[in-house]
């Protein structure tokens, strides 16, 4: 795994990507408008770097985007990979590993999800405050590599009270409503049934998705703060269940993504 990261830290250099402070990871429908905000923009294609994965998922175009947000050097992946896609956890995580590498100091994530909390609307954002992990692998599993962080990593904060306290400031300020709450990770690609739904609420769980994870037990691992934000998509309430189309959890993702750009651009500004 250390020469896979090595090797693509090395080309990711060579193409002109030079100590980015803060790395960014767009989430299902979410992206195009975050993108628009980055300055001097250089694109490299995942295909092209050593040793990273290919997105396979609709809506993640598999960029890896490099240039200036409020005069803070940024590097974004617009796309990310999913266990579901038959990756491995490492190699899913592998480019967080990367960034920090490169020389990030943050890591701003963003998902689409499914909406538990029957007191929130779909449409509706969700600053992560903590996780449940239910994905059946997990990326620190096997050799540690000391160099990056202990075997056992603490996850008392696994989410910044920093950076989560500024997002809270910062909504308040703009008047974007913004829910805090549990982030509930699954393996996927299917979503859940009526009984499943009713399970993951009752363990405490606000919002479910198939990301996130694996790359926040990654950054904790290396001693990286990460903040996380879902788009919630689509109303899980087991009592009036109705199919969830990709194209309509597109299109509320999308709807959204403005108030998520917003919050996610003057948190750049203030770190």
């Amino acid at each position: 795994m250390i020469d896979h990261i090595k090797e693509a830290t090395a080309y990711l250099k060579k193409n002109g990507i030079s100590e980015p402070e803060i790395g960014v990871i767009l989430g299902t429908g979410l992206g195009n408008k975050f993108v628009e905000q980055i300055k001097n923009p250089v694109v490299i294609n995942y295909n092209s770097i050593p040793h990273f994965p290919i997105s396979t998922v609709e809506h993640h175009k598999g960029k890896l985007i490099y240039g200036t947000i409020k005069g803070k050097k940024i590097l974004a992946m617009q796309g990310r990979f999913h266990y579901y896609e038959g990756y491995s956890m490492q190699q899913i995580t592998l480019p967080v590993r990367v960034m920090h590498v490169l020389g990030i100091k943050y890591l701003l994530i963003s998902n689409a999800a499914g909406n538990l909390n029957l007191k929130w609307k779909k449409g509706e954002m969700m600053l992560i405050d903590d996780h449940i992990n239910l994905q059946p692998d997990n990326p620190l599993r096997g050799a540690n590599f000391e160099v990056f962080g202990p075997r056992f990593p603490d996850m008392s904060e696994p989410y910044s009270k920093k950076l989560n306290t500024l997002l809270v400031k910062i909504a308040k300020e703009k008047k974007v409503k913004l829910n805090k709450g549990v982030y509930v990770a699954v393996m996927g690609p299917n979503l859940e049934t009526r009984a499943e739904y009713r399970f993951l609420n009752r363990i405490g769980a606000d919002a479910v998705g198939m990301s996130t994870v694996p790359e926040v037990l990654v950054a904790n691992h290396m001693g990286l703060p990460c903040c996380a934000i879902s788009v919630l998509t689509d109303d899980c309430d087991p009592d009036n269940l109705k199919p969830a189309l990709l194209s309509e959890i597109v299109a509320v993702a999308s709807k959204t993504e403005p108030r998520l750009t917003e919050l996610y651009v003057e948190l750049i500004g203030r770190v």
